[in-house]
């Protein structure tokens, strides 16, 4: 897995590309973890580049979610390959988490 981090004014745009599996949900933590360290709190993760995620990769992104919103922030996902999509709604939890099909949809909805 990859993790490619950019900054659109001031939301944090975080392209993953790869599997998010237990063997390297920790580096998507420690990626989460430096945002929240450096107090950014709009985050949008791509996911057009992920064709799988596990329980612990959505452990982590729940986790994620969480910590955000503890500290007023908040945590959208976009371009979700129809196979991830159907995981997030078999789990539910596309009920949590805010998703958009393009990640410029989502980067504007926090400006709005």
């Amino acid at each position: 897995m990859e993790i490619n981090i950019q900054k659109s004014s001031d939301v944090v745009l975080c392209a993953i590309i790869g599997e998010i599996n237990i063997n390297n949900s920790p580096d998507l933590r420690k990626a989460f973890d430096k945002f929240i360290s450096e107090n950014e709190k709009k985050v949008v993760v791509d996911f057009s580049e992920v064709p799988y995620v596990d329980s612990s990769g959505l452990a982590t992104l729940i986790e994620m979610f969480q910590r955000l919103k503890k500290i007023d922030g908040h945590l959208k996902l976009s371009h979700l390959d129809q196979k991830v999509k159907n995981i997030f709604e078999i789990t539910k939890l596309n009920k949590l988490f805010e998703i958009y099909d393009l990640k410029e949809k989502a980067i504007e909805d926090f400006n709005d």
